[in-house]
């Protein structure tokens, strides 16, 4: 039994919900999202929550069930609240620039990359860290992957770009002399 799926999710205020048969779109204050349904899963809906139910219990079943009701918790929360993500440039001489919708990264290569961001992604840039925000979860760990590939960190000096709350694992190096 799917410990995910059988939680209903809560409706927070300003959230409207239109269930249509292949799609629930979901809109708040922040913006509008909609989620594809499967023929699998069953939705129940009142006023304050959403329910998820099987069809039946094949594999199929039960794997979308908890894959659906994450991914419409994850919009109700986009559309009310927002999600954000942060990244941090460590390095001596590293550098980032936001310019209307493209963050320029100045670190350690012969040219500054140049990413461009999507519409429905804002970013903030304060010294070394990068505060990526959004509605759509998704979206929004995606285009911080995305920063953080130019220059994934390196395990020695701990140098690159790396999400804020990241340990990164150390290496002690060489070992000095003969």
């Amino acid at each position: 039994m799917s410990r995910i799926g059988k939680e209903p999710i809560n409706i927070p205020g300003g959230v409207e919900i239109k269930l249509d048969r292949y799609r629930i779109q979901v809109k708040g204050p922040k913006g509008e999202l909609s989620v594809d349904l499967h023929s699998k899963v069953n939705v129940n809906m009142d006023k304050q929550a959403i329910q998820l139910n099987r069809v039946d219990n094949s594999r199929t079943a039960r794997e979308q069930w908890g894959l659906r009701r994450t991914l419409i918790s994850n919009a109700v929360l986009g559309v009310s609240k927002g999600f954000q993500k942060t990244l941090e440039v460590v390095g001596v001489g590293y550098k980032v620039d936001l310019q209307g919708k493209t963050i320029v990264l100045n670190v350690g290569y012969s040219h500054p990359v140049k990413i461009d961001l999507p519409k429905d992604i804002d970013a903030k840039v304060e010294k070394n860290k990068i505060t990526l925000s959004g509605i759509d979860k998704q979206a929004v760990g995606e285009m911080a992957a995305v920063i953080r590939r130019v220059r994934p960190p390196e395990p020695y000096k701990g140098k690159g770009i790396k999400y804020e709350n990241e340990q990164i694992r150390r290496k002690a190096g060489k070992s000095g002399g003969k």
